[in-house]
């Protein structure tokens, strides 16, 4: 198979941010220097930390930096980098404090990985993490990687650190072992012509964020079948076959799964919409739904939607 060219990515990607579910993996500006000044200002973040928590990268084809960005209110949470070198690439990793804990790391984690071998095609990603900093050596054993013993680190090399690696064959077999997911939405389309959407609750994954009704299709289901039963259980709606019509399909790779998602159109049903699962509800006009932070999958949606509308 013939890979992208590599003289596409070798000055970086500028502009370019990489998706996750629930953050955004974007090129730092400038006016993020206070933000992360003050992130970064924590002494039990700097002494479990192999690299320096923040500077900005040299300008080198080498270095990719990326800001964390939580999608659904662009709050900066940290930063992931990846060095490239002779053998392959290093990754550095670190978020504020108050954002510990919540499965942000292996996410982006997960996402840079994607683009070293997808993108740049390395063979291999490697971290060091300090004895010290057990949260970050099960990050990254979740996130796929083995530890190969210890390395050295700080200046002058005078730290030992445990070395963790993930290969492209490694990197390969966890991906072709991730599911297929099917979800069925549904845009109900009021008579102003208003869009429903329904915002995540908190405690659930991509909390916060807006998106269509629906929800998993399950064994042996057809998608308006899914559609029909999460509309009564999600929304106390009546909704028939007929009055579903299928106008798009969203394929969308996490690093999880991978996501297939129907969407249908839906003018006439029974009932008045009720949130019965702690979502937010909000009628909307097709030209505004861009301006709601959604999950990845649904958002390349939007434009199909409102020229169809």
């Amino acid at each position: 198979m013939i890979g992208p060219d590599p003289s596409c990515w070798t000055g970086g990607v500028p502009g370019a941010a990489l998706l996750a579910r629930n953050l955004r993996l974007r090129p730092l500006v400038d006016k993020d220097a206070e933000t992360l000044s003050v992130l970064g200002d924590d002494p039990d973040i700097a002494k479990q930390m192999a690299e320096s928590t923040y500077r900005f990268p040299p300008e080198s084809p080498h270095a990719f930096a990326f800001g964390i960005e939580r999608i659904r209110d662009g709050a900066l949470l940290g930063v992931i980098e990846l060095r490239r070198d002779e053998t392959g690439g290093e990754i550095t990793l670190w978020l504020g404090r108050a954002f510990w804990g919540k499965g942000f790391a292996t996410e982006a984690l997960e996402r840079l990985a994607r683009f070293a071998f997808q993108g740049l095609r390395l063979g291999e990603v490697r971290a060091r993490v300090l004895p010290a900093n057990a949260a970050s050596a099960r990050i990254f054993v979740k996130a796929g990687f083995a530890e190969r013993g210890t390395v050295a680190c700080g200046p002058g090399g005078v730290y030992p650190a445990r070395l963790f690696v993930l290969t492209r064959d490694a990197w390969e077999a966890r991906r072709a072992a991730r599911p297929l997911v099917l979800v069925a939405a549904v845009a109900l389309v009021d008579a102003d012509g208003r869009v429903l959407v329904a915002r995540r609750p908190e405690g659930k994954d991509m909390a916060g964020l807006w998106e269509f009704p629906g929800g998993k299709v399950g064994a042996g289901e057809m998608p308006e079948a899914a559609l029909i039963r999460e509309l009564a259980e999600e929304l106390s709606l009546d909704v028939r076959e007929s009055c579903l019509a299928a106008v798009a399909c969203a394929s969308h790779d996490y690093d999880e799964f991978h996501l297939l998602m129907p969407l249908f159109a839906c003018r006439v049903w029974k009932g008045a919409p009720r949130a019965r699962e702690g979502q937010e509800l909000r009628w909307i006009v097709p030209a505004r739904l861009s301006d709601l932070p959604m999950p990845p999958a649904d958002a390349p949606l939007v434009s199909l939607l409102r020229d169809l509308l």
